[in-house]
């Protein structure tokens, strides 16, 4: 390798290097959550709109080549209803990066040994209750036993840690805290309490449902006990049981952000990069790979729309602003 292609760091306005690149490959799902799309109406995009295997192992071999990214996030909608996904699996593998993906769970008794195979490392899934009723008013979806199934299988094919990410909504899951931390601990898998975020399908947001981080470990705590660890780059605060059966992590992305530590960027299905989640703008890499841009025109792109990222999200400001589109269309 010369000098000139030496990975350069990624750099922001405000000194953060970005190396983790988050993928959705589909806006679409086989579950209806409700803080995440409506149960009708949704209009998905265009076959031809989404991106292809090629271009997303195209725009992913920049940043790791061009910029040092070290971490690769797969999300959706729901990754895994994209056909062939243990084809992209392999391609991204190639790259040698710390491959993950989110998912719902459901399909993973059918595909999590395929998934491990072709090169995935770790896999975090979306449980937002252990209740079958309460599942279903959350996921519109009488799903529950298949993602139960999903999560053993995820383990059984290797996957560790297998990371359970639970919202937590005061009023809807929030009584369930205590039982997610024993099933945690019961099957062997590493659960994170995610706070309640303004991208929800209806726009029905409230700062008076989220539930603070720190209450999340409170209530914990009391029935078994922990004790912090050493934060690193994760976005999640981690807590391990004092009795040695496992850890938990809470993300305070709304009480306690992580902004001034971020390291990600976003890439939508249809190929919009999105320096945050929550921003408001979006650089459109798919209209550069589809008029032949070379790689250097893609690097400027992914360059100049990070040098304009936020200092923060500012959910807790008066002059916050929404972005135009739902968790659902941006990517987890």
């Amino acid at each position: 390798m010369t000098s000139s292609e030496i990975p350069q760091p990624l750099v922001d306005g405000f000194g953060r290097e970005h190396r983790d690149l988050r993928i959705s490959i589909t806006d679409r799902c086989n579950f209806r959550c409700t803080y995440c799309m409506p149960a009708e109406g949704m209009v998905w995009q265009p076959r031809d709109h989404l991106l292809t295997f090629e271009e997303i192992e195209r725009i992913a071999r920049v940043c790791v080549q061009r910029f040092g990214f070290d971490s690769i996030r797969l999300t959706g909608g729901e990754p895994t209803v994209r056909a062939r996904l243990p084809l992209l699996v392999k391609k991204l593998a190639a790259l040698g990066v710390d491959l993950s993906m989110t998912t719902n769970g459901s399909t993973l008794l059918a595909n999590a040994h395929d998934l491990w195979a072709a090169g995935l490392n770790r896999i975090n899934i979306s449980l937002d209750s252990l209740r079958p009723e309460r599942f279903f008013e959350l996921t519109r979806r009488d799903e529950l036993p298949r993602v139960m199934e999903g999560i053993r299988a995820a383990v059984g094919a290797g996957f560790d840690p297998v990371k359970v990410n639970v919202v937590v909504v005061r009023g809807s899951n929030d009584d369930e805290i205590v039982d997610f931390a024993r099933f945690g601990r019961t099957e062997g898998v590493r659960v994170r309490f995610i706070e309640f975020m303004p991208l929800d399908a209806d726009n029905q947001w409230d700062r008076d449902a989220v539930v603070a981080s720190a209450e999340i470990v409170a209530a914990i705590h009391a029935e078994f006990p922990l004790e912090r660890l050493t934060r690193d780059h994760d976005p999640a605060e981690r807590h391990r049981y004092l009795d040695g059966r496992g850890e938990i992590g809470v993300i305070g992305s709304v009480t306690e952000p992580f902004c001034a530590s971020c390291d990600r960027v976003r890439l939508t299905s249809d190929g919009q990069l999105r320096a945050c989640l929550f921003a408001t703008d979006e650089t459109d890499l798919r209209a550069l790979l589809r008029t032949g841009a070379d790689d250097g025109a893609l690097a400027a792109a992914l360059a100049t729309t990070v040098a304009g990222k936020w200092a923060g999200h500012g959910i807790s400001n008066v002059n916050f602003i929404r972005p135009a589109r739902s968790m659902s269309e941006i990517g987890g």
